[in-house]
């Protein structure tokens, strides 16, 4: 795995991969009492409010796939070991407006190829599950729900 393309990890962003790490998914709130705005990706200000007061949210892990992509031809030699392969974006649950990014897979330590492009659909329920990619970093996939 250590070919494919990890995620940076910044200040704003660092909680959410400290919980992944712990196999939750939890979004940036604005912290504010009068706003209580759900983020993504997380940054310092409220752009509702204007607040600096943020918390950290549990969500469900359940949502839809958005959107889809079957990434051809794969530019890079790791992912073009893996095609077809699927790229996701999943709006979540409890907050429709914000959407990760992901792929779907049969299980948390798949391989990016492992579910065939013909079941995905726009719409289609998916639930998170955690993938560690290093010892540093573990990753949001999605498993499609039946």
């Amino acid at each position: 795995m250590e070919s494919l393309l990890l995620p940076v990890v910044d200040e704003d962003g660092a909680p959410f991969w400290e919980y992944t790490a712990r196999g939750e998914l939890r979004v940036q709130a604005c912290a504010a009492p009068a706003c209580g705005a759900l983020r993504f990706p997380p940054r310092p200000c409220c752009p509702h409010c204007r607040s600096f007061e943020s918390e950290w949210r549990a969500m469900s892990g359940r949502g839809r796939i958005w959107s889809y992509v079957l990434p051809h031809p794969p530019l890079l030699p790791a992912y073009a070991a893996q095609a077809p392969y699927n790229a996701v974006v999943v709006e979540l649950a409890e907050a429709p407006h914000i959407r990760l990014v992901g792929n779907v897979v049969s299980g948390p330590e798949a391989p990016l190829d492992s579910v065939d492009p013909a079941r995905l659909r726009i719409g289609a329920p998916v639930r998170a599950v955690f993938a560690p990619v290093s010892p540093e970093l573990t990753v949001v996939r999605w498993l499609l729900e039946r």
